[in-house]
């Protein structure tokens, strides 16, 4: 047999995340390891969303979600740019690659790097910055006329066309040239909802990432430091590492902890304090979702019980989260929002809480009680979610906050945040070497 008739098998990917932990590589690229393969996850990542495509009635897909875009197109731009509106993917049926229209220069860019796309399917593009350029100029009305002869060139006119996010403007212009649109946000978060192996091990190297954030935190930890400065120095070792969006980091301490506000502040950090904090950033594109709670110094009964309340809550659902399950069964293991302090669900909606992760921070499946009792999900293999309890304590002041990321094999919930959870974490105690 001639070299040139020789041809190899297809490679198996050898990495099975049911009988081996889930690895957290570096960033480099190396040939004596399997690690992420870009080439295998673009791939894997079109054909979901053309799968999806497919089993609607939908011609085309016109895509705004940044994430949607990604997905499909496997191009990225800063946030500054990518939340305009002015970005957007066509996906036709049939199609081999999708078009991209994005903001000048790097439209240019993409013709020398995205090879996969091919010259001819990345156009520049604008579409006024989200009403900056007034509709009147017309550049959402050539838009329309282009994407409408595309269809017609590819045989799909006359076929309804999915949208996932769309402004106003840009809707009535499809509407008045006729174009019948239809919502497919639900069909891209479907697609998207499956992880292969190389999105979770990013979404593993993103965690690890904060693994070591946390032992930072853990360190800078001390009365007199301030809220911010956390914030500071957690998003400066996260680039350090190579982080490509530090996109948002809660920190919470003291009288702030309960009942909990979601953002961070100046506010000086005091001996005995309870502080938790949520780091939420991407590594390729893929996010953590992921808090720590600690207290500073010294701890106290109140701080004690509710942790171990929150970190019972969350050992019921990772125990319980596998292939199979319904998310109504995940959430019915927390507590109702009158058993720790709130009028009503939706009052209390994201405290208790499951969610996705992905490209975007709050992907399927989405499990709370607000909504999981009456239309539940089925948790399937390959799904990677964050799990989230909270527990006010009884003194009125602090809360325990603690948060899992898991990815669910066929023999249950695998953990990809590390930093040591099981009890509350003394930070620089009094006595040393302690650890409640």
């Amino acid at each position: 047999m001639s070299a040139t008739e020789f041809q190899p098998k297809p490679l198996v990917p050898a990495l099975d995340f049911d009988n081996r932990q889930i690895p957290a590589h570096g960033s480099m690229g190396v040939d004596f390891e399997e690690r992420v393969d870009f080439h295998r996850l673009r791939e894997y990542r079109l054909s979901r969303a053309k799968a999806a495509l497919e089993a609607t009635e939908c011609g085309a897909f016109l895509l705004f979600d940044f994430y949607n875009i990604r997905y499909t197109t496997q191009t990225w731009i800063g946030g500054a740019l990518g939340d305009k509106m002015s970005r957007y993917a066509l996906l036709t049926r049939g199609a081999q690659a999708p078009h991209i229209w994005d903001f000048g220069s790097a439209a240019k860019h993409h013709k020398l790097f995205a090879s996969w796309l091919g010259e001819a399917h990345s156009h520049a593009g604008m579409l006024g910055l989200r009403g900056a350029i007034h509709p009147e100029v017309g550049l959402i009305r050539d838009a329309v006329k282009t994407i409408k002869g595309m269809l017609h060139d590819a045989g799909l006119e006359g076929m309804p066309i999915g949208v996932d996010l769309v402004e106003p403007a840009f809707l009535f212009e499809m509407q008045a040239q006729g174009i019948e649109v239809v919502d497919i946000q639900q069909d891209m978060l479907g697609a998207r909802a499956i992880k292969n192996v190389d999105e979770i091990m990013l979404l593993s190297q993103a965690a690890a990432m904060v693994d070591g954030v946390y032992q930072d935190i853990t360190e800078a930890l001390k009365p007199g430091i301030r809220e911010n400065e956390i914030v500071g120095l957690a998003a400066q070792r996260l680039y350090s590492m190579g982080s490509d969006q530090v996109e948002a980091i809660n920190a919470v301490s003291g009288e702030r902890c309960n009942p909990h506000p979601h953002n961070f502040t100046d506010k000086l950090i005091r001996p005995g304090d309870q502080a938790f904090f949520d780091i939420i950033h991407s590594y390729n594109g893929y996010r953590t979702c992921y808090y720590r709670t600690f207290s500073v110094g010294s701890s106290n009964a109140a701080q004690h019980d509710a942790y171990t309340k929150a970190r019972e809550w969350m050992d019921a659902a990772i125990d319980k989260v596998r292939p199979g399950v319904g998310t109504d069964e995940v959430a019915a293991l927390w507590p109702k929002a009158q058993e720790f302090g709130f009028a009503n669900e939706m009052d209390a909606f994201g405290l208790q809480f499951g969610h996705g992760l992905g490209l975007g921070l709050h992907e399927r499946p989405i499990i709370s009680r607000l909504n999981s009792m009456t239309h539940p999900v089925e948790i399937q293999k390959g799904m990677v979610f964050a799990l989230e309890t909270y527990c006010p304590a009884d003194d009125g002041i602090n809360a325990a906050r603690i948060e899992e990321e898991v990815v669910i094999t066929d023999n249950g919930a695998e953990v990809l945040t590390k930093f040591p959870a099981d009890k509350l974490f003394v930070a620089n105690p009094y006595q040393k070497n302690f650890m409640a």
